[in-house]
């Protein structure tokens, strides 16, 4: 190693399989900027497409490298292209010569983490952002995985629960898995105007991406049982996805007041509205619905799945998974109780100052490069 490698970590690669509107592109692109923001290089490499993120990633400074990676069906050309697409990463690696590359889901930490050895890149870091480890998987993913990982120096979880069945599960010795949680940028702590919902009834916001883990038709079977025990609310769902036809049906059957927005890309005016949060996901990591709501004050009630509980306990109402009662009682117990929905917003809104801030969460990544750089050059 040469004199530049003396544990400052000045360039860091951040990796990812397009930069959508996902949770993880979210967090990379914040993480990223605030990076170049304190003086560390900072480059995205992205696999296959950009996304909304791109713009704003250069406006502050980062470089944002498109591999060519596709996605269509496995073919021969499909082949060769992905060949070269990779041999492209390790020429542009070789040539950046980052201190760290840190790959953010699989796709990304797969291929980066082999693409950095190949490099000579000093620190490869690998994330955990879900629990896909709960999910069936074939033994091929598992062991490619397992194999990548033993050549990666650590693994950032972003959440207490996601680290320990990463440990449990995937078998990777604790000491090599360290938990920072997602952040939120300063603007998600500032007061916005409530959103214009024409509706007499009291609102309940669910913000989260139409998928079946995101658990909609629980939360829709608790609108109508909130509806036919003289609870009727109006259940505001922000968010697209696959289940968006199928979840509209079911409404349309149980005849409730639910209505589908779509995506938005500022949510802080439906929060500003909201009289209660509700995410009722079946499986979660660390949710930055949830997050944005705690910095909003809001009242949330929520299931106790991944890094939820580690969010809410506290500061929120916790209910079981795939339980429509449990949904609806939980949100009954805020709206009767106003004094206690305010409590519970306030004390969620200073933790996620204390706990989530961006300039937090920045820090931690900073302090923990810089300790495997250092460990790694004491070799």
């Amino acid at each position: 190693m040469t004199a530049r490698d003396e544990a400052n970590v000045q360039r860091v690669v951040l990796v990812t399989g397009h930069l959508g509107l996902g949770g993880a592109e979210k967090q990379l692109s914040l993480l990223a900027r605030e990076l170049c923001g304190r003086g560390i290089e900072a480059h995205v490499f992205v696999l296959s497409k950009g996304g909304p993120h791109e713009a704003s990633l250069r406006d502050a400074g980062v470089e944002v490298h498109h591999l060519g990676f596709s996605r269509r069906p496995s073919g021969s050309s499909v082949l060769v292209g992905n060949l070269r697409a990779f041999a492209h990463f390790v020429k542009l690696l070789k040539r950046l010569r980052p201190d760290v590359l840190h790959g953010f889901l699989y796709e990304s930490y797969v291929l980066g983490s082999l693409a950095a050895r190949l490099a000579r890149v000093p620190v490869v870091v690998a994330g955990r952002r879900t629990q896909g480890y709960l999910k069936p998987r074939p033994r091929w993913y598992t062991a490619l995985e397992k194999a990548v990982t033993g050549i990666t120096d650590h693994v950032i979880a972003n959440a207490v629960a996601v680290a320990e069945g990463t440990c449990k599960v995937e078998r990777v010795p604790s000491h090599k898995v360290s938990v920072i949680y997602n952040g939120l940028p300063a603007s998600a702590f500032e007061p916005a105007k409530p959103e214009n919902i024409d509706t007499a009834l009291p609102v309940v916001l669910c913000v989260a991406r139409l998928s079946t883990n995101k658990g909609h038709r629980f939360l829709i079977d608790a609108a109508a049982l909130l509806s036919r025990d003289g609870h009727p609310c109006t259940f505001v769902l922000v968010g697209d996805g696959a289940e968006r036809k199928r979840l509209q049906r079911h409404v349309n059957a149980l005849g409730v007041d639910v209505r589908f927005l779509g995506f938005h890309t500022n949510i802080e005016g439906f929060l500003a509205r909201a009289d209660v949060v509700v995410l009722p996901s079946i499986s979660e990591g660390l949710s930055n619905a949830v997050m944005e709501a705690m910095a909003a004050g809001r009242p949330i009630v929520a299931t106790r799945v991944g890094g939820t509980p580690e969010l809410l306990e506290g500061r929120g109402v916790l209910v079981p998974p795939s339980d429509p009662a449990a949904l609806a009682e939980g949100i009954v117990r805020l709206l009767d109780d106003p004094e206690l929905a305010v409590s519970l917003g306030a004390a969620a809104r200073v933790w996620a100052r204390k706990n989530l801030d961006m300039d937090v969460i920045t820090e931690e990544h900073i302090n923990l490069y810089h300790q495997l750089m250092k460990a790694r050059c004491a070799k």
